[in-house]
């Protein structure tokens, strides 16, 4: 069976770097980092007190206020880009066969803000069962996409893939895979998270997964630099308009790139830390090129999950190299966690963004906050150290792993 091809016709964000395209393209290749105190609660009691959150943000802009109480934040991040993917595709709605287009949107934890907020209230209140009534459809990690396929009519395939900091790129090849066996011929896909509160930090400082770099929070995500003592959380959101190639072509759209392949798969070994050896995010990066149908000597950057913990870092290296070989000295490798931070589910979703620029600017995006490259990694690899980098660029390997061993690989193309 010949598989149909499918492209992106349609980008859209709003993320710690910028609510919009322009912006966060900007800022990704000025190598400016989103880190600041956090400014939704207070943080005191807290081991970390910043995180990258979505800046200038205010809901009764984009929404009105009986809207704003029945949306989570997670919600209105992914309503956000995915009105300015959906605007940027230049789709007319009246010509869009509705039966043959979908949603398949990510998220890792989903309304975590709501829960957070109705348990509390629970509690202040003396326990009485006073709960709103939207507290269940504002938290379920799967209302976005019931509210896209509402919003548009779309008819097909409709769900959110889960896959902890996965879920992103496993929405886009589920995406790509109902393009490609015909069973859609246009999909909006992409991931949102809102996790930056009380139970998100605390959550994640409990398990030691987070920065304490509290003096100096600009510089403390620093993927592959031996200070590196954990990630930075991170909020918002990125959708792509995924079209089928022919289907695009006819109604003339613009098309950034070709979502050429993915790879999955799981480590199989430790509910938090990844292999050591990278053997679960080497066989996702090999079947993602398989998918491609591509040699590992074809790919020109790849951007790594990269999230600045001590193990995580070593172990995707690990596996780039035991992918790549010797092409692995030839490649750009970057983290643009760096400069975003780890927006978890959805951090798929704003790195597939970056692989976009990448390939439509001819930069690589850096990894930023390289003070002392760790002796345990080879400094003869480029990892696009604290300044962007021009190259043509054809191919892009996007990586995302998740707790729970899951992983998932996305190739993008030039065309």
């Amino acid at each position: 069976m010949k598989m149909r091809r499918v492209v992106v016709t349609g980008i859209g964000t709003i993320n710690p770097l910028g609510n919009s395209i322009e912006e966060y393209f900007d800022n990704l290749e000025r190598g400016i980092s989103g880190a600041a105190p956090i400014t939704h609660f207070d943080p005191e009691k807290f081991k970390t007190k910043f995180a990258c959150e979505v800046k200038n943000y205010e809901p009764t802009a984009h929404f009105d206020r009986k809207d704003v109480r029945k949306y989570d934040l997670f919600t209105q991040y992914a309503l956000v880009a995915e009105e300015q993917a959906m605007k940027d595709s230049g789709l007319d709605l009246e010509q869009v066969d509705k039966d043959m287009s979908g949603v398949i949107w990510a998220s890792g934890i989903g309304g975590l803000e709501t829960f957070y907020q109705e348990v509390k209230n629970y509690v202040e209140g003396g326990f009485t069962p006073r709960y709103s009534p939207f507290f269940i459809p504002k938290m379920i990690a799967d209302i976005v996409a019931g509210y896209l396929s509402m919003k548009y009519g779309f008819r097909g395939p409709n769900y959110c893939t889960v896959s902890a900091c996965a879920s992103s790129n496993h929405a886009f090849i589920d995406a790509m895979t109902h393009i490609r066996l015909g069973k859609a011929d246009i999909m909006i896909a992409g991931g949102s998270e809102a996790a930056v509160n009380p139970p998100g930090v605390g959550g994640f400082n409990s398990m030691q997964a987070l920065s304490t770099r509290n003096d100096d929070p600009q510089t403390a995500s620093r993927p592959f630099d031996v200070d590196r003592d954990g990630f930075v959380i991170g909020e918002g959101a990125g959708a792509l308009i995924l079209e089928e190639y022919e289907h695009a072509k006819a109604r003339g759209a613009k098309i950034y790139a070709e979502l050429a392949g993915g790879g999955m798969s799981a480590d199989a070994y430790h509910f938090t830390a990844p292999h050591p050896e990278g053997l679960g995010a080497k066989k996702s990066m090999h079947d993602a090129l398989d998918d491609a149908g591509i040699t590992p000597e074809e790919v020109d950057y790849v951007n790594t999950h990269g999230t600045s913990t001590p193990v995580g870092d070593i172990a995707e290296l690990n596996g780039i190299l035991a992918t790549f070989g010797e092409h692995t000295y030839d490649m750009n490798i970057s983290s643009t966690k760096s400069m975003t931070g780890h927006l978890l589910g959805a951090a798929g979703a704003i790195e597939a963004l970056a692989g976009i620029m990448a390939i439509q600017r001819g930069v690589i995006p850096p990894t930023i906050n390289n003070f002392n490259l760790d002796p345990q990694i080879d400094p003869k690899l480029n990892l696009t150290l604290n300044k962007a980098q021009k190259r043509d660029v054809k191919y892009v390997l996007s990586n995302s792993f998740g707790f729970g061993g899951h992983n998932s690989s996305v190739i993008l193309k030039k065309i």
